[in-house]
């Protein structure tokens, strides 16, 4: 096998079937423990890879190069290997960026708040910020490291014009699981992203539009990052009515 998602748990995933409806290679899901990795990148026995949680900021010490784009937000989730040269790449701010235009919405000058802080929220808050956000907030449970917790976001920031959920609270298994933000509060709440595609409504979607705010969940997101990753793996340019036919067919057969 040639080309692989990396990651802890990969249970959740549909990138094996993301990438083989792209159909220009063999693509498989590969869990590897974290005492492994360096073992696994050692070796290179891959030629392209994805990579998702909790991997995307490890990796980068494996990496021989890594472009501007991802290098400046500061994790990688796709990882080309160049005749023996490891080459990073972030191609979820591709993702996030599509699937967070789709609102719709005009960032200019409002609040957001990030749930998590790992790798993806870091791609996050570079894409919102591109959107033209200007006070972007962290939300952790702990409230360090430059974060806020949760308390904090409840009662301080209730003027949040769009919550991004980029933690895996509320994932496959664990599907009752909901993030502590209490919507009811949020007054200026307008939209909410949660990267979670896997159920395709968490709660946090589902509570966010049972009170008519916007929302929608990551499955865009996966899609037009592998076609993106695909681009990268093979140099083939790919239309982007590519990304729209394959949501659409995940789409369906999920809601069946």
């Amino acid at each position: 096998m040639d080309y692989y998602l990396i990651g802890a748990k990969l249970g959740h995933s549909y990138s094996k079937i993301i990438h083989e409806r792209i159909g220009l290679y063999k693509y498989d899901l590969k869990e590897i423990a974290e005492e492994d990795l360096e073992e696994f990148f050692l070796k290179k026995e891959f030629k392209g890879l994805n990579v998702t949680i909790p991997y995307k900021e490890k990796v980068l010490k494996y990496l021989d190069e890594i472009d501007d784009k991802a290098k400046a937000i500061g994790c990688v989730n796709t990882i080309v290997n160049d005749n023996g040269v490891l080459k990073g790449y972030n191609t979820d701010y591709d993702g996030l960026k599509a699937l967070i235009q789709q609102s719709g919405l005009d960032f200019t000058g409002k609040k957001v708040l990030i749930l998590g802080n790992g790798g993806t929220a870091k791609t996050a808050r570079a894409v919102l910020a591109d959107l033209g956000a200007s006070d972007i907030l962290t939300v952790s449970r702990s409230g360090s490291n430059g974060t806020i917790n949760y308390s904090e976001a409840n009662l301080m920031h209730k003027d949040a014009y769009y919550i991004v959920n980029t933690t895996p609270v509320g994932m496959y298994p664990n599907v009752k699981d909901c993030p502590a933000i209490f919507f009811d509060d949020f007054k200026m709440l307008f939209g909410v992203t949660d990267v979670i595609y896997n159920p395709p409504v968490t709660e946090f979607v589902s509570k966010a539009k049972k009170l008519k705010i916007f929302a929608n969940n990551g499955l865009y997101m996966l899609v037009k990052q592998a076609v993106r990753a695909s681009e990268l793996f093979t140099g083939i340019k790919q239309d982007d009515s590519l990304t729209d036919e394959i949501f659409k067919e995940l789409s369906d057969s999920l809601s069946k």
